[in-house]
Protein backbone atom coordinates (compact mmCIF):
# COMPACT_ATOMS: atom_id res chain seq x y z
CA UNK A 1 0.00 0.00 0.00
CA UNK A 2 1.47 3.50 -1.05
CA UNK A 3 0.74 6.52 1.12
CA UNK A 4 0.64 9.54 -0.68
CA UNK A 5 3.13 12.37 -0.13
CA UNK A 6 2.67 15.90 0.76
CA UNK A 7 3.49 18.27 -2.07
CA UNK A 8 7.30 18.66 -1.70
CA UNK A 9 8.10 15.76 0.09
CA UNK A 10 7.40 17.68 3.30
CA UNK A 11 7.83 15.38 6.56
CA UNK A 12 9.30 12.61 4.24
CA UNK A 13 12.52 11.30 5.56
CA UNK A 14 14.54 10.22 1.99
CA UNK A 15 17.30 9.05 3.84
CA UNK A 16 20.22 8.08 6.75
CA UNK A 17 23.03 10.54 7.63
CA UNK A 18 25.65 11.12 10.06
CA UNK A 19 26.38 14.91 9.06
CA UNK A 20 23.67 16.96 10.26
CA UNK A 21 20.71 16.97 11.75
CA UNK A 22 17.77 19.66 11.69
CA UNK A 23 15.70 19.93 14.95
CA UNK A 24 13.12 22.49 16.12
CA UNK A 25 15.16 23.13 19.26
CA UNK A 26 18.64 23.07 17.62
CA UNK A 27 21.00 22.84 14.83
CA UNK A 28 23.89 20.13 14.87
CA UNK A 29 27.12 19.57 12.71
CA UNK A 30 28.30 15.68 13.62
CA UNK A 31 27.51 16.55 17.51
CA UNK A 32 28.11 20.03 17.50
CA UNK A 33 25.12 22.64 17.90
CA UNK A 34 25.45 25.49 16.05
CA UNK A 35 25.34 28.49 18.64
CA UNK A 36 28.27 26.33 20.50
CA UNK A 37 30.45 26.32 16.75
CA UNK A 38 29.26 30.00 15.89
CA UNK A 39 30.90 31.04 19.44
CA UNK A 40 33.74 28.81 19.71
CA UNK A 41 34.67 27.22 16.12
CA UNK A 42 36.30 28.92 12.88
CA UNK A 43 34.81 27.89 9.84
CA UNK A 44 38.23 26.16 8.99
CA UNK A 45 37.49 24.08 12.13
CA UNK A 46 33.52 23.60 10.98
CA UNK A 47 34.94 22.51 7.48
CA UNK A 48 37.08 19.91 8.68
CA UNK A 49 34.56 18.67 10.90
CA UNK A 50 32.18 18.35 7.92
CA UNK A 51 34.48 16.62 5.64
CA UNK A 52 36.80 14.72 7.82
CA UNK A 53 34.45 13.87 10.46
CA UNK A 54 36.16 14.84 13.33
CA UNK A 55 36.97 17.76 15.71
CA UNK A 56 40.84 18.34 14.43
CA UNK A 57 43.54 18.04 16.27
CA UNK A 58 45.88 21.73 16.36
CA UNK A 59 48.16 19.90 13.51
CA UNK A 60 45.36 18.68 12.02
CA UNK A 61 44.22 22.08 11.28
CA UNK A 62 47.21 23.37 10.56
CA UNK A 63 47.84 20.91 7.55
CA UNK A 64 43.99 21.51 6.59
CA UNK A 65 44.54 25.38 6.67
CA UNK A 66 47.85 24.75 4.64
CA UNK A 67 46.25 22.33 1.65
CA UNK A 68 43.32 25.09 1.40
CA UNK A 69 45.70 28.04 1.38
CA UNK A 70 47.87 25.98 -1.47
CA UNK A 71 45.00 25.16 -3.71
CA UNK A 72 43.08 28.38 -4.04
CA UNK A 73 44.96 29.21 -7.40
CA UNK A 74 42.46 29.11 -10.08
CA UNK A 75 43.91 27.39 -13.30
CA UNK A 76 44.03 29.22 -16.45
CA UNK A 77 41.19 27.99 -18.28
CA UNK A 78 38.72 29.08 -15.42
CA UNK A 79 40.29 32.22 -15.03
CA UNK A 80 39.96 32.93 -19.13
CA UNK A 81 36.18 32.02 -18.57
CA UNK A 82 35.82 34.50 -15.87
CA UNK A 83 37.44 37.44 -17.67
CA UNK A 84 35.27 36.36 -20.72
CA UNK A 85 31.78 36.29 -18.66
CA UNK A 86 31.78 40.24 -18.28
CA UNK A 87 29.82 40.73 -21.12
CA UNK A 88 27.78 37.96 -20.03
CA UNK A 89 26.95 39.70 -16.71
CA UNK A 90 26.47 42.81 -18.01
CA UNK A 91 24.28 41.79 -20.29
CA UNK A 92 22.03 40.25 -18.21
CA UNK A 93 22.16 36.48 -19.88
CA UNK A 94 23.99 35.13 -17.07
CA UNK A 95 24.10 36.16 -12.74
CA UNK A 96 27.14 35.12 -11.12
CA UNK A 97 25.44 31.83 -9.51
CA UNK A 98 25.42 30.74 -13.17
CA UNK A 99 29.23 31.78 -13.79
CA UNK A 100 30.06 29.79 -10.44
CA UNK A 101 28.58 26.89 -11.64
CA UNK A 102 30.07 26.67 -15.29
CA UNK A 103 33.61 27.23 -13.31
CA UNK A 104 32.85 23.87 -10.80
CA UNK A 105 32.25 22.38 -14.27
CA UNK A 106 35.55 23.44 -16.15
CA UNK A 107 37.24 22.65 -13.06
CA UNK A 108 36.28 18.67 -12.86
CA UNK A 109 37.42 18.65 -16.59
CA UNK A 110 41.01 19.47 -15.14
CA UNK A 111 41.12 17.18 -12.16
CA UNK A 112 43.22 14.57 -11.90
CA UNK A 113 40.63 12.92 -9.69
CA UNK A 114 37.69 13.74 -11.58
CA UNK A 115 36.51 10.39 -12.55
CA UNK A 116 37.59 8.73 -9.29
CA UNK A 117 34.89 7.92 -6.35
CA UNK A 118 37.38 6.47 -3.96
CA UNK A 119 37.26 7.97 -0.86
CA UNK A 120 40.92 9.69 -0.59
CA UNK A 121 39.91 11.45 -4.06
CA UNK A 122 36.83 12.66 -3.21
CA UNK A 123 38.23 14.21 -0.31
CA UNK A 124 40.57 15.77 -2.09
CA UNK A 125 38.53 16.65 -4.53
CA UNK A 126 36.79 18.60 -1.44
CA UNK A 127 39.41 20.27 -0.33
CA UNK A 128 40.45 21.82 -3.62
CA UNK A 129 36.76 22.83 -4.31
CA UNK A 130 36.37 24.40 -0.92
CA UNK A 131 39.69 26.18 -1.21
CA UNK A 132 38.72 27.72 -4.81
CA UNK A 133 35.32 29.24 -4.07
CA UNK A 134 36.08 32.42 -2.74
CA UNK A 135 38.98 32.63 -5.57
CA UNK A 136 36.13 32.55 -8.10
CA UNK A 137 33.71 34.60 -6.11
CA UNK A 138 36.72 37.02 -5.63
CA UNK A 139 37.78 37.45 -9.37
CA UNK A 140 34.25 37.55 -10.64
CA UNK A 141 33.72 40.85 -8.59
CA UNK A 142 36.97 41.67 -10.01
CA UNK A 143 35.68 41.49 -13.18
CA UNK A 144 32.23 43.07 -13.26
CA UNK A 145 33.94 46.19 -11.52
CA UNK A 146 36.27 46.07 -14.21
CA UNK A 147 39.23 45.60 -12.20
CA UNK A 148 42.19 43.26 -12.68
CA UNK A 149 41.86 40.23 -10.84
CA UNK A 150 43.19 40.22 -6.90
CA UNK A 151 46.04 38.12 -6.17
CA UNK A 152 45.26 35.39 -9.42
CA UNK A 153 48.96 33.74 -8.70
CA UNK A 154 48.49 32.39 -5.25
CA UNK A 155 44.51 32.86 -4.95
CA UNK A 156 45.17 35.69 -2.10
CA UNK A 157 46.98 36.00 1.28
CA UNK A 158 47.96 33.50 2.56
CA UNK A 159 48.13 34.89 6.15
CA UNK A 160 44.54 35.52 5.82
CA UNK A 161 41.79 32.90 6.75
CA UNK A 162 39.20 31.77 4.59
CA UNK A 163 36.45 34.14 5.57
CA UNK A 164 38.79 37.18 5.38
CA UNK A 165 40.67 35.66 1.98
CA UNK A 166 37.14 35.85 0.39
CA UNK A 167 36.70 39.55 1.23
CA UNK A 168 40.00 40.23 0.54
CA UNK A 169 39.95 39.26 -2.91
CA UNK A 170 36.50 41.53 -3.56
CA UNK A 171 38.35 44.43 -2.91
CA UNK A 172 41.60 43.86 -2.98
CA UNK A 173 41.68 45.37 0.52
CA UNK A 174 42.21 43.62 4.39
CA UNK A 175 39.10 43.13 5.61
CA UNK A 176 38.61 44.81 9.15
CA UNK A 177 38.73 42.14 11.87
CA UNK A 178 35.10 42.82 13.20
CA UNK A 179 33.69 42.06 9.67
CA UNK A 180 36.11 38.80 8.97
CA UNK A 181 34.84 37.68 11.87
CA UNK A 182 31.10 38.22 10.56
CA UNK A 183 31.91 36.49 7.49
CA UNK A 184 33.43 33.42 9.36
CA UNK A 185 30.51 33.07 11.33
CA UNK A 186 28.05 33.30 8.55
CA UNK A 187 29.90 30.75 6.74
CA UNK A 188 29.52 28.49 9.78
CA UNK A 189 25.76 29.31 9.85
CA UNK A 190 25.76 28.23 6.44
CA UNK A 191 27.94 25.05 6.23
CA UNK A 192 25.28 22.53 6.63
CA UNK A 193 21.67 21.60 6.92
CA UNK A 194 20.76 18.31 6.21
CA UNK A 195 18.55 17.00 3.26
CA UNK A 196 17.94 21.16 1.76
CA UNK A 197 16.98 20.96 -1.57
CA UNK A 198 20.41 22.04 -2.93
CA UNK A 199 22.37 19.43 -0.71
CA UNK A 200 19.37 16.53 -1.64
CA UNK A 201 20.40 17.14 -5.53
CA UNK A 202 23.88 16.35 -5.33
CA UNK A 203 23.31 12.94 -2.94
CA UNK A 204 20.85 12.29 -6.25
CA UNK A 205 23.35 12.86 -8.69
CA UNK A 206 25.86 10.99 -6.60
CA UNK A 207 23.47 8.11 -6.05
CA UNK A 208 23.77 7.83 -9.94
CA UNK A 209 27.29 7.30 -9.46
CA UNK A 210 28.40 10.21 -11.20
CA UNK A 211 31.38 12.42 -9.68
CA UNK A 212 31.70 15.24 -7.34
CA UNK A 213 32.29 18.10 -9.60
CA UNK A 214 29.04 16.99 -11.34
CA UNK A 215 27.03 16.66 -8.15
CA UNK A 216 28.32 19.83 -6.54
CA UNK A 217 27.16 21.94 -9.87
CA UNK A 218 23.73 20.16 -9.82
CA UNK A 219 23.80 21.51 -6.22
CA UNK A 220 24.99 25.38 -7.53
CA UNK A 221 21.84 25.21 -9.85
CA UNK A 222 19.43 24.03 -7.14
CA UNK A 223 20.65 26.50 -4.65
CA UNK A 224 19.82 29.44 -7.25
CA UNK A 225 16.40 29.52 -7.31
CA UNK A 226 14.83 32.29 -4.78
CA UNK A 227 12.94 29.45 -2.57
CA UNK A 228 16.52 28.37 -1.80
CA UNK A 229 19.54 29.93 -1.80
CA UNK A 230 18.30 33.07 -3.51
CA UNK A 231 16.34 34.30 -0.48
CA UNK A 232 19.18 36.14 0.74
CA UNK A 233 19.63 38.14 -2.72
CA UNK A 234 15.58 38.62 -2.50
CA UNK A 235 15.31 39.42 0.98
CA UNK A 236 17.45 42.40 0.39
CA UNK A 237 15.52 43.53 -2.60
CA UNK A 238 12.39 43.68 -0.67
CA UNK A 239 13.66 45.66 1.97
CA UNK A 240 14.90 48.06 -0.85
CA UNK A 241 11.66 48.45 -2.02
CA UNK A 242 10.14 48.72 2.03
CA UNK A 243 12.97 51.60 2.32
CA UNK A 244 11.86 53.31 -0.66
CA UNK A 245 7.98 53.33 0.03
CA UNK A 246 9.26 55.00 3.62
CA UNK A 247 11.49 57.42 1.99
CA UNK A 248 8.41 58.54 0.11
CA UNK A 249 6.44 58.45 3.37
CA UNK A 250 4.81 55.22 3.82
CA UNK A 251 5.01 53.98 7.15
CA UNK A 252 6.66 50.02 7.22
CA UNK A 253 2.96 48.70 9.16
CA UNK A 254 1.36 50.26 5.97
CA UNK A 255 3.86 48.58 3.50
CA UNK A 256 2.77 45.35 5.52
CA UNK A 257 -0.38 45.32 5.09
CA UNK A 258 -0.56 46.29 1.74
CA UNK A 259 1.66 43.31 1.26
CA UNK A 260 -0.88 41.18 3.05
CA UNK A 261 -4.08 42.15 1.19
CA UNK A 262 -2.16 41.62 -2.21
CA UNK A 263 -0.98 38.25 -0.72
CA UNK A 264 2.70 39.42 -1.74
CA UNK A 265 5.59 36.51 -0.89
CA UNK A 266 7.69 38.41 1.90
CA UNK A 267 11.29 36.46 1.61
CA UNK A 268 13.55 35.83 4.16
CA UNK A 269 10.38 34.32 6.39
CA UNK A 270 9.36 30.55 7.34
CA UNK A 271 10.97 27.64 6.47
CA UNK A 272 10.28 23.93 6.06
CA UNK A 273 11.19 22.56 9.08
CA UNK A 274 11.61 25.92 11.53
CA UNK A 275 8.23 26.47 12.47
CA UNK A 276 9.10 28.62 15.43
CA UNK A 277 12.21 30.31 14.12
CA UNK A 278 15.39 29.66 12.93
CA UNK A 279 18.35 29.31 15.15
CA UNK A 280 20.87 30.66 12.91
CA UNK A 281 18.91 33.74 12.27
CA UNK A 282 19.63 35.27 15.52
CA UNK A 283 23.00 34.89 15.74
CA UNK A 284 23.65 36.48 12.43
CA UNK A 285 21.34 39.19 13.44
CA UNK A 286 23.47 40.59 16.42
CA UNK A 287 26.87 40.58 14.59
CA UNK A 288 25.39 42.24 11.81
CA UNK A 289 23.62 44.92 13.50
CA UNK A 290 26.90 45.87 15.56
CA UNK A 291 28.57 46.59 11.58
CA UNK A 292 25.20 48.45 10.96
CA UNK A 293 25.46 50.74 14.26
CA UNK A 294 29.24 51.13 13.74
CA UNK A 295 28.79 52.05 10.14
CA UNK A 296 25.17 54.15 10.47
CA UNK A 297 23.34 56.47 7.90
CA UNK A 298 21.53 54.15 6.13
CA UNK A 299 23.09 50.90 7.32
CA UNK A 300 21.26 51.28 10.57
CA UNK A 301 18.35 52.25 8.57
CA UNK A 302 17.82 49.36 7.08
CA UNK A 303 18.21 47.04 10.14
CA UNK A 304 16.10 49.53 11.78
CA UNK A 305 13.13 48.44 8.92
CA UNK A 306 14.22 44.73 8.75
CA UNK A 307 13.40 44.79 12.48
CA UNK A 308 9.99 46.49 12.37
CA UNK A 309 9.18 43.76 9.11
CA UNK A 310 10.02 40.77 11.57
CA UNK A 311 8.09 42.14 14.13
CA UNK A 312 5.19 42.18 12.31
CA UNK A 313 5.37 39.22 11.06
CA UNK A 314 5.78 37.44 14.26
CA UNK A 315 3.18 39.41 15.48
CA UNK A 316 0.46 39.57 13.13
CA UNK A 317 1.53 36.10 11.02
CA UNK A 318 3.49 34.09 13.58
CA UNK A 319 6.18 33.46 10.62
CA UNK A 320 9.66 33.99 11.69
CA UNK A 321 12.72 34.93 9.98
CA UNK A 322 15.14 32.55 8.62
CA UNK A 323 18.55 33.13 8.44
CA UNK A 324 18.46 34.66 4.33
CA UNK A 325 17.00 37.54 6.00
CA UNK A 326 19.82 38.59 8.42
CA UNK A 327 22.07 37.73 5.98
CA UNK A 328 20.53 39.91 3.23
CA UNK A 329 20.83 42.98 5.66
CA UNK A 330 24.60 41.99 7.08
CA UNK A 331 25.96 41.51 3.77
CA UNK A 332 24.55 44.46 2.33
CA UNK A 333 26.19 46.19 6.00
CA UNK A 334 29.30 45.03 4.82
CA UNK A 335 29.27 46.79 1.60
CA UNK A 336 28.64 43.15 -0.02
CA UNK A 337 27.16 43.33 -3.80
CA UNK A 338 23.60 41.69 -3.75
CA UNK A 339 24.23 39.18 -6.56
CA UNK A 340 27.17 38.09 -4.78
CA UNK A 341 24.88 37.07 -1.60
CA UNK A 342 24.30 33.44 -2.84
CA UNK A 343 27.60 32.57 -4.37
CA UNK A 344 28.97 33.69 -0.86
CA UNK A 345 26.32 30.87 0.17
CA UNK A 346 27.85 28.24 -1.88
CA UNK A 347 31.74 29.01 -0.48
CA UNK A 348 30.59 27.92 2.61
CA UNK A 349 27.79 25.15 1.96
CA UNK A 350 30.47 23.58 -0.72
CA UNK A 351 31.93 22.20 2.56
CA UNK A 352 28.70 20.26 3.79
CA UNK A 353 27.68 18.90 0.12
CA UNK A 354 30.90 17.26 -0.33
CA UNK A 355 30.80 15.53 2.93
CA UNK A 356 27.23 14.82 1.36
CA UNK A 357 28.82 13.19 -1.23
CA UNK A 358 31.25 10.93 0.15
CA UNK A 359 28.74 9.44 2.43
CA UNK A 360 26.11 8.97 -0.42
CA UNK A 361 29.35 7.45 -2.41
CA UNK A 362 30.54 5.52 0.88
CA UNK A 363 26.79 3.78 1.46
CA UNK A 364 25.32 4.09 -2.22
CA UNK A 365 22.06 2.89 -3.59
CA UNK A 366 20.34 4.84 -6.45
CA UNK A 367 17.77 7.19 -4.78
CA UNK A 368 14.53 6.34 -7.61
CA UNK A 369 11.11 7.27 -6.00
CA UNK A 370 7.98 6.43 -7.68
CA UNK A 371 5.38 8.86 -8.86
CA UNK A 372 1.83 9.32 -7.59
CA UNK A 373 0.21 9.44 -11.54
CA UNK A 374 -2.97 11.37 -11.94
CA UNK A 375 -3.33 11.39 -15.66
CA UNK A 376 -5.52 9.52 -17.90
CA UNK A 377 -5.95 6.01 -17.29
CA UNK A 378 -5.23 3.95 -20.14
CA UNK A 379 -7.52 4.51 -23.20
CA UNK A 380 -7.80 4.21 -27.37
CA UNK A 381 -5.50 5.92 -29.64
CA UNK A 382 -7.31 5.05 -33.00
Amino acid sequence: MTTTPKAGLEGMIAGDTAIASVLQDKLIYRGYEIHDLAEHATFEEVAFVLLEGHKPSKSELTRFKDELIANRALPGPVKDFLKASRPMLREGTAVPMDVMRTCVSILGNLDHDAQSNEPEANLWKSKRLLAKMPTIIGHMQNVIDGKEFVAPETGGDAKLSHAANLLYLMTGEKPREDAAKVMDVSLILYAEHDFNASTFTGRVIAATLSDMHGAVTGAIAALKGPLHGGANEAAMEMLREVKAAVDGGMSVEDWMADAFEKKKKLMGFGHRVYKKGDHRAPILHALGRRIAARRGGEFLEYFTIGEQVQSIMETRKEIYPNVDFPCGLTYFAMDIPVAQYTPIFVASRVSGWCAHIMEQHANNRLIRPIANYIGEMPRAWG
